[in-house]
């Protein structure tokens, strides 16, 4: 016989989990028991916030591939998870949640700590539950971790009552079987797809997050050699291929690229691979593509036609679509001409850092200079986040985590966390603005509990520079609540913490004092001081096309 709580713990360690993330309360005593007499089985995070235990949890499944746990009281600890599930919901992440909750016979009487959690969670989980009865417990913990992980990954919540974890009943382990993301692909889909892609004379690849969930980065790059075409990502999508090969043309979008954007709206096929076409990346829907047959492939239908039509729909996992693509074409195809244009463009529309953005270039150039090749960057949101996309040049697949379906400031900490929990050996990074890290800045109590040597690096412009840019740019310089000029020292709040707090002024080598941060192999924060005006170039007005980008340097004008 075993209690609820010990049936929750088995659950876990049956799934392969051996670390979980959260906060205890009231309504999850008995499950903080649990995990005290399994504690060398399951190790506990304690974070400073439930928001931070999502947000690790979070961290901890990006960087892994596999599913986060996070664990909340009733109430007020239920309802701080809501962001993170929020977060995790718009990225496709596998993470399963677990809160407590008061009796069953005290619910709907507006209990103290009461709150309908499900109910609260239900348009931001990919499932969720409350569980009323014993006997189902078992069934419904091992049934949240088959929905978080198959199929397209998200969140899952399971509410579970303190009656549930206290009762007792006979338990029989499980051996969990490996969820497949295998579907039958449909010959006519994958017909129609080929018959495009060999018509084609100007084809390009539109990447999104879900090439590196499906870990289909080696297909994705032989693929586009075989058809000869080049590769623009979205911000989920960074990393799916090096920097670095010739094919690669740089993010999509409102902070995209002019070579990437001039790519899309000049091609005859776009194919489009694990993929949303979000607003931030088509802007204005009637002009994207506007030349192109389009396909997509994507594993969730409910992407299919919801803000672009395509012509081609194929339903799968990416890495089996790609295989049986790249099996189906018999002969490489060739695209000389188009691939010249290509490169023609990218002399043409160089990279914009002349003026705007020179000191964060000159920091995140020489952090990646100075960090081992085992590292792993986190971002929070906002400027420095399109900056650390822009200018990072090595971002290898599941090593650059960030917040981009719902841009969440205060993301960063808690996944570098999450990320450094699951990858002990790899040096972990976030790149912070002074407005996010006011967010989450109490995590770095956790940091220094757990020793863990995560460095921070905080871009500190004393305002919220996304928000300011666009007063700038759209709201005639009105700067109604974005300026952050306080007395506080972030050197000396790190200090408080007992986290090594360094700083680099306007005129400091930052690789200087990056290099001494990282070779004290401990918890850092660099606070780097960057230009209040300094803007996110180039840039697509909202509402505009793709190809109306301002602040970009046309070399031949």
């Amino acid at each position: 016989m075993l209690t609820g709580a010990q049936i929750i713990v088995e659950c876990l360690i049956e799934q392969g989990i051996d670390r979980v993330f959260g906060y205890p309360g009231g309504q999850v005593i008995p499950l903080y028991d649990a995990l005290y007499e399994y504690s060398d089985r399951v190790k506990h995070i304690l974070t400073a916030h439930e928001q931070g235990a999502s947000h690790a949890a979070d961290g901890y499944a990006r960087s892994t591939g596999k599913v986060g746990v996070c664990i909340a009281t009733s109430g007020p600890g239920a309802t701080n998870l809501v962001t993170g599930l929020a977060t995790a919901y718009m990225d496709s992440v596998p993470v399963v949640a677990i809160t407590g909750n008061v009796p069953v016979n005290l619910l709907g009487k507006d209990s103290f700590q009461e709150v309908d959690i499900t109910g609260v969670t239900l348009p931001i989980t990919k499932h969720n539950f409350i569980v009323k009865k014993i006997e189902d417990l078992a069934s419904t913990m091992r049934y949240a971790f088959e929905i978080a992980r198959s199929g397209r990954p998200g969140p899952v919540l399971v509410d579970i009552p303190k009656n549930i974890q206290t009762e007792s009943i006979e338990f029989e382990r499980a051996e969990v079987v490996a969820s497949s993301n295998k579907a039958e692909l449909r010959d006519k889909d994958i017909a129609e797809a080929i018959k495009l892609i060999k018509k084609a004379e100007k084809p390009m690849l539109y990447v999104g997050g879900g090439v590196i969930r499906s870990d289909a980065s080696e297909l994705l790059q032989l693929f586009a050699e075989l058809i000869d075409a080049p590769v623009g990502t979205s911000l989920m999508g960074l990393g799916a291929i090096p920097a670095t090969n010739s094919r690669f043309t740089g993010m999509i979008g409102m902070h995209g690229t002019k070579l990437s954007n001039l790519a899309i709206n000049s091609c005859d096929l776009l194919i489009s691979i694990g993929a949303r076409f979000s607003d931030r990346v088509i802007s204005k829907a009637s002009t994207f593509a506007k030349n192109a047959k389009i396909i997509q492939i994507d594993v969730d239908p409910a992407e299919f036609n919801k803000n672009i039509d395509t012509q081609v729909r194929i339903k799968g996992d990416v890495k089996d679509v790609l295989q049986c693509l790249i099996s189906k074409i018999e002969e490489p195809l060739d695209h000389k001409k188009w691939m010249n244009f290509i490169e023609g463009t990218r002399l043409r529309y160089p990279q914009k850092v002349s003026t705007e953005a020179k000191r964060a270039k000159t920091i995140i150039d020489a952090l990646e200079r100075v960090l081992p090749e085992n590292r792993i960057i986190t971002t929070e949101v906002g400027q420095h986040q399109m900056w650390a996309a822009q200018f990072l040049r090595d971002i290898k697949p599941r090593r650059f985590l960030t917040s981009g379906g719902l841009g969440t400031m205060g993301y960063g900490t808690g996944a570098a966390i999450g990320a450094q929990i699951a990858n002990p050996d790899a040096r972990v990074v976030n790149i912070a603005g002074d407005g996010s890290f006011r967010m989450n800045c109490n995590e770095l109590a956790t940091i220094a509990r757990y020793k863990l040597p995560i460095i921070i690096v905080v871009m500190n412009n004393h305002c919220l520079g996304m928000v300011r840019q666009w007063q700038t740019l759209f709201f005639g310089k009105r700067y109604s609540e974005t300026t952050l000029e306080t007395p506080l020292d972030w050197v000396m709040l790190a200090n408080a913490y007992g986290v090594k707090g360094l700083r680099i002024g306007p005129e400091d080598d930052a690789e200087a004092i990056i290099k001494a941060a990282v070779e004290l192999n401990e918890a850092v924060v660099i606070e780097c001081q960057i230009p209040t005006d300094d803007k996110v170039l180039p840039m697509v007005a909202p509402g505009a096309s793709i190809n109306d980008m301002m602040g970009f340097i046309d070399k031949e004008a």
